[in-house]
């Protein structure tokens, strides 16, 4: 019994060596393995310090151009067009005859009420001799003046009439394209032609309530217009409303551009930007240099890599192909960082970077924390604060 309990503690020690070195013999292979695995190659990326810039703080919306007077010029009274005094597109002075309509009828009745009006004058003058030597009653004579004052009265209201199938520009500014022409009965309230005032314009527009305290009349305004890629035109706020929208909690301004080259039109569209406060100083990098994730915005610092310790009994380790231009080794961190405001081509950072630090900004999708890195700026984002965009 007792050898037989020997035999297998014997039998049992010899399988616990066997597997411990075959357990043995694996780990070697495997780590020969992974030393021979070739090590991650270095990513080309750009890269540039982040500094501290003068940021001027911005309010941007979009606006529409509306004029400061502008109507459709239309007729009080039907009539007849006898003749047109304009063209299409033409400046015009307030008061300047547009179009003629047929008065001939209308003529002929006022100068029979003025005749009718003049009778009655001199019927009340002869009356009035009468009424000195006691010849009438006062009852007459009074009845001969309010004679007087109707027939006048009815002589000034189709002389109203007359000068109505004159219509005139009620301000001045500058004509549309009339589809009115000779001979075409007009009834009231047809459209005759628009009439625009451009200089000075109008550039309507709204902003959230809570940008109300970066508000002020007459504060600066400038205009991007779509046509004129490259050019600004300012303006100053010179009304705000006092009601904010309840429906949008917007708040609607309104500033006036001068517009000498009548170069702006009622009806365009424009990007509005007013300068809201002080300078001020704030870090800044290419909006490309962002990564946005779901729990935060990330960017990638460039650092120096810090040497591997040698384990005992091996060599030390080979430095990286990835080195600055004096022989650095580089590698990526990736850093939580907090936006601000944009403009242009560039983005504020708020938190997690301080000037000076090397920021990767273009590459960056292929890098992981401690990647190495090769920075080859020979192509670098665009990092315009005012960009023009320009068809190629």
């Amino acid at each position: 019994m007792k050898r037989t309990t020997k035999r297998m503690l014997i039998m049992l020690l010899c399988v616990v060596l066997l597997i411990a070195v075959l357990a043995l013999f694996k780990f070697l292979q495997i780590r020969k393995l992974i030393a021979s695995m070739p090590k991650p190659s270095p990513q080309v990326v750009t890269a540039m310090k982040v500094e501290l810039q003068n940021w001027q703080p911005t309010i941007k919306a979009v606006g529409t151009l509306n004029p400061v007077r502008g109507v459709n010029v239309t007729t009080e009274i039907a009539g007849m067009v006898r003749t047109i005094h304009f063209r299409s597109g033409q400046d015009v002075k307030a008061g300047d005859v547009l179009v003629e309509l047929n008065a001939d009828s209308d003529k002929a009745q006022l100068a029979a009420q003025q005749a009718a009006a003049d009778l009655a004058a001199s019927v009340l003058a002869r009356d009035r001799q009468q009424f000195a030597v006691k010849a009438i009653s006062q009852a007459q004579l009074d009845a001969d003046e309010a004679d007087l004052r109707v027939k006048r009265a009815s002589a000034a209201q189709q002389a109203a009439v007359v000068a109505k199938k004159t219509i005139r520009a009620p301000f001045s500014g500058r004509l549309g394209i009339t589809a009115v022409n000779p001979g075409q009965y007009l009834n009231p309230g047809d459209t005759i032609v628009t009439l625009q005032t451009l200089d000075p314009i109008y550039v309507d527009f709204t902003l959230p309530q809570q940008e109300l305290n970066g508000l002020a009349t007459g504060q600066t305004v400038k205009l991007g217009i779509d046509a004129y890629p490259g050019q600004t035109f300012g303006g100053k706020i010179n009304a705000i409303n006092p009601k904010v929208d309840p429906s949008t909690r917007n708040v609607q301004v309104e500033a006036t551009v001068t517009n000498p080259k009548r170069e702006l039109l009622p009806g365009m569209f424009a990007d509005v930007r007013i300068d809201a406060g002080a300078v001020e100083e704030r870090l800044t990098l290419p909006q490309t240099a962002i990564t946005y994730n779901p729990y935060g915005s990330t960017v990638f610092v460039v650092e120096k890599a810090k040497p591997a310790a040698a384990k005992p009994g091996e060599p030390a380790p080979k430095p990286e192909a990835a080195t600055s231009g004096n022989g650095e080794q580089l590698v990526a961190k990736q850093v939580l960082v907090e936006t601000g405001p944009t403009r242009g081509d560039q983005i504020a950072i708020t938190k997690g970077l301080q000037a000076g630090q090397q920021v990767v900004t273009s590459g960056q999708l292929k890098l992981k924390n401690d990647t190495p890195v090769v920075i080859d700026n020979s192509v670098q984002p665009a990092d315009n604060p005012n960009p023009t965009p320009q068809e190629k």
